[in-house]
């Protein structure tokens, strides 16, 4: 027997109104009865979903109702994460998504996106073509490998995957029906998983080596053909694998690292606010590291680009940037570095004290990209306000338990100095009868725009200059009226406001480059809007069945 069409469509989230609905639709598709009499707005649902939250404590069950709403309807989802998103983002991305990621074969509902397993690479084109839509625009990708600064968590990353894809939609406006969650399952080093019974991923050892880039060359060449407009983002691999495969395929197909480059990027603006804000050159800003993996090298290699776009030579540039990593300073002199930190190793005495170091080098920013919490101690604050009027302190390590400092640390042993911002939120300070309002420096303001100008362009590659400019773009649109408050990056409320105006310039730079894959239009500022997702049941087509 058929099913009835009104039935289905209240069961598909892409097309459910819920009480929403018209009388006219309840007629014309049969759900008169199905659903209680009043005819509802989307403002009335907004608020019984945020009483219905206000029943849960803890973040990981709003989580969890969030999630569940998303899969019943997506638009009331959608419109709710925008009307309040410095609310909910932390609720549907970090930090919740960190413990939702940890404990996603306990609290799994319905699978969501593509879990591909290296035992079925020579079967990938046709799982990618099991997915229901056939012109995917954008993939977040993740072998769950460094999953923020968990480590090791396998099949269970894909929860990050999603969380970037809602952030695509949500503040960048990529209609969501265009992207797709993946994960690549290689197996997992995590022994709790490993004896977990309800662990859903595959119970054995992470392939490594040739068999896993074969994987992986496997996967784009399928989904290459598969969904010829696609971009891949690469998420939470682990730094060498995420240099080596950003490197391998860049220049060849639309690609990019958010660990890498959309990370560079924010961190990149935050730079070139202060340096508004203090009313300096950004050429004048020297930077020491305290970490010197994949996310320091994309930050350090986005500053190069910066310094050398303002003016400075390669060489000039480089000694603006110093790395320390778990065995000291990164020097010529030592025999372990990487390929990728030879760059970066500087002609100088050996050092294995961070906090000395300060005192020699005089940086004016220290970036915290190490995943060691507490590295940014006492001493190493007191000794960056020793040699700054305004010391810069970006502990940049997620979850907030990696941070290298809190906010709090940083104002007090600063003695109200430093100028602050994080990966992961924190709350307001009050110092010496002042509030400080604590910068976080949130991907957020970076990738969902880039996407939304790749989506919108159909751009054939993604270029560390179209990061750079979306770093310029956002750093513009912090105000004075910000910068008196604290804030280094703009209010995470005005998402939407900004990421429009950081496609436009990205978008414009794909057009000159030559790298789109449509006509430039007349006016860049239309053309995105006109390719937006705005979240409302009135754009909502019923004709088809779905």
């Amino acid at each position: 027997m058929e099913e009835n069409i009104g039935y289905s469509m209240l069961r598909n989230p892409r097309y459910n109104k819920g009480t929403a609905f018209t009388y006219e639709e309840r007629e014309k598709y049969g759900i008169k009865g199905l659903l209680p009499d009043k005819i509802e707005t989307i403002e009335t649902q907004i608020l019984r979903v945020e009483e219905q939250l206000e029943n849960f404590e803890k973040p990981i069950n709003k989580y969890i109702y969030l999630m569940q709403l998303l899969e019943t309807n997506e638009t009331l989802f959608f419109k709710t994460i925008i009307s309040e998103p410095a609310k909910f983002l932390p609720l549907v991305y970090t930090p919740t998504v960190g413990q939702a990621c940890q404990e996603l074969g306990h609290i799994l509902r319905r699978p969501r996106g593509l879990f591909i397993s290296i035992d079925q690479k020579d079967h990938i084109k046709e799982i990618l073509r099991n997915w229901p839509v056939k012109d995917v625009r954008f993939t977040v990708v993740t072998d769950g490998g460094r999953i923020l600064g968990l480590g090791d968590l396998g099949i269970n990353g894909i929860g990050i995957s999603i969380g970037k894809l809602i952030l695509y939609s949500s503040c960048g406006g990529v209609p969501p029906e265009y992207t797709l969650p993946i994960v690549l399952d290689a197996g997992t080093n995590n022994e709790e998983f490993l004896d977990d019974p309800l662990y859903p991923g595959l119970k054995r050892k992470r392939i490594r080596g040739k068999e896993f880039d074969d994987f992986v060359a496997a996967f784009v060449e399928a989904i290459q053909e598969v969904f010829p407009k696609i971009c891949i983002q690469w998420e939470d691999f682990t730094g060498v694998d995420a240099i080596r495969i950003l490197n391998s395929y860049r220049d060849n197909i639309c690609t990019f690292n958010d660990d890498i480059q959309g990370t560079a990027a924010i961190a990149t603006a935050g730079f070139i606010s202060i340096s508004r804000l203090m009313e300096k050159s950004f050429k004048d800003q020297r930077f020491l590291f305290m970490g010197a993996g994949a996310a320091a090298f994309g930050i350090a290699d986005m500053l190069l680009k910066k310094f050398i776009r303002d003016g400075l030579s390669e060489e000039e540039a480089l000694n603006q940037i110093w790395m320390f990593d778990v065995n000291g300073l990164l020097v010529k002199s030592r025999t372990d570095l990487a390929e990728h930190q030879l760059q970066f190793a500087h002609d100088s005495d050996p050092s294995d004290n961070f906090a000395e170091t300060i005192l020699k080098i005089k940086p004016t920013a220290i970036v915290g990209v190490s995943t060691v919490g507490g590295a940014f101690n006492s001493q190493v604050i007191e000794n960056m306000s020793a040699v700054n009027e305004r010391p810069i302190i970006f502990p940049y390590s997620n979850p907030t338990s990696h941070s290298e400092c809190t906010a709090e640390q940083a104002y007090i042993w600063s003695k109200g100095k430093a100028i602050f911002a994080s990966g992961s939120p924190f709350p307001p300070v009050l110092y010496d009868g002042k509030t400080f309002t604590p910068g976080q420096g949130n991907n957020v303001f970076i990738f969902p725009a880039l996407g939304m100008a790749i989506f919108a362009t159909e751009a054939k590659r993604v270029t560390d200059d179209m990061l750079l400019t979306a770093a310029e773009a956002v750093a513009e649109q912090v105000t004075q009226e910000d910068f008196e408050k604290g804030l280094i990056y703009p209010n995470v409320n005005d998402i939407l406001k900004v990421s429009m105006k950081v496609a436009e310039r990205v978008a414009e730079l794909i057009f000159e480059s030559g790298l789109a894959g449509v006509e430039k239009p007349n006016n860049i500022c239309d053309f995105i809007k006109s390719k937006m997702y705005v979240p409302s049941y009135d754009i909502i087509t019923c004709n088809n069945k779905p």
